[in-house]
């Protein structure tokens, strides 16, 4: 899988005690990596992290402090560093834009800044997401080439963390030196709305409703008629991989921005994603927001991912259908029988992208 490029590889995680961070790190251990992270401390309460039980260090510490930063990566010297770290929540942004934009920004540039101290790292690989767009609320996707921007501080920040990528990128490590003067290649990634076993966060929608739902009280929903890509957070964590493959194998190409979201059918609408839910598990309730005080999201936002089909290979493997159910089934085997379903969920996603024969699955 991969190629076995991670088998053996020293991978530095931030954000590893978070929702995608901890379903990274499940997988590069399942592929033979040895994972380090760097996370602030455990973001929720329950948390994946902890009832995954992994065995790899971990170190606590903040993005924003570059000196304890820097010797962690020093004493770890990674080949690749995953850059998941951030404040990510929408609504959060609006009560503390300073914290957002010091993680999001400030943050990347630590990350970016102290690998560039670091001989080890050949690759950069910064998860942004698909908020870093200038949103028009078009009804094509956006593709890579398109203005980054934001309306919310969580999207500026995102916007602002595409720039500073690329600045160090062109500034740091150019293309027409790599191998002569650096041996660094840089990407960074934005994805849709990942979905999957193990959320928490708050004022995100599986969360609350699986949250809700295992409390047995109604989820509140806001925004029913927003549009938004979900995927389960394993496909994009499959396109963070391959991309990070072929950077390790020195594809100059590879480096930049890149889109990894549904294909057209996972565009859904809260209201019909709630609903799909409650197919799955009768339990699920919900009513609809009365608080017109929300601050502004945006309504529609779709991602162009041409380019991830055509040059790196990747496609979904999931359907939307797929995804809500297996969601579904991880929580409710969670709240009903403590059973812990993401190793099993792994590999059944494996199993299915290896029948659709994608490249990055194959022996």
């Amino acid at each position: 899988m991969f190629g076995s490029v991670y088998r053996g590889r020293k991978v530095f995680i931030t954000g590893n005690t978070g929702f995608k961070g901890s379903w990274l790190a499940l997988w590069l251990l399942n592929l033979g990596a040895d994972v380090f992270g760097y996370s602030l401390g455990v973001p929720t309460d329950p948390t994946h992290h902890e009832i995954l039980n992994l065995d790899y260090e971990t170190v606590s510490g903040d993005v924003r402090d570059l000196e304890k930063l820097w010797k962690a990566i020093e004493s770890f010297h990674p080949d690749i560093v995953f850059h998941l770290a951030a404040q990510s929540l929408v609504r959060k942004s609006y009560q503390s834009p300073v914290v957002t934009f010091e993680t999001n920004v400030i943050g990347t540039v630590n990350v970016l800044e102290a690998c560039r101290r670091i001989d080890s790292v050949r690759v950069i690989v910064n998860v942004t997401s698909d908020k870093c767009y200038e949103n028009r609320e078009w009804i094509w996707g956006y593709r890579e080439n398109d203005p980054v921007g934001g309306y919310d501080p969580y999207s500026a920040s995102k916007g602002c963390a595409e720039i500073v990528t690329a600045s160090y990128r062109e500034s740091f490590f150019p293309l027409n030196e790599y191998q002569k003067t650096h041996r660094t290649l840089v990407a960074s990634a934005r994805a849709g709305n990942a979905i999957g076993g193990g959320d928490w966060g708050d004022d995100r929608l599986i969360p609350d409703i699986m949250r809700s739902t295992g409390q047995d009280r109604k989820a509140e929903i806001r925004n029913p008629c927003a549009t938004r890509p979900w995927q389960h957070v394993l496909e994009p964590l499959s396109g963070y991989l391959l991309l990070g493959q072929r950077l390790l194998e020195g594809k100059e190409e590879c480096s930049g921005a890149w889109n990894f979201g549904p294909d057209v059918e996972g565009h859904r609408n809260v209201l019909s994603v709630v609903k799909e839910l409650q197919s799955h598990w009768s339990r699920i309730d919900y009513q609809l927001a009365t608080d017109e005080r929300n601050p502004h999201e945006a309504n529609l936002l779709k991602l162009d991912c041409s380019k991830a089909h055509a040059s790196l290979d990747w496609r979904p493997v999931w359907s939307s259908s797929t995804t809500f159910g297996n969601v579904v089934k991880w929580y409710r085997e969670f709240y009903e029988s403590n059973r812990v379903l993401s190793k099993e969920q792994l590999s059944e996603y494996t199993k299915d992208a290896k029948q659709k024969q994608l490249p990055w699955a194959m022996p």
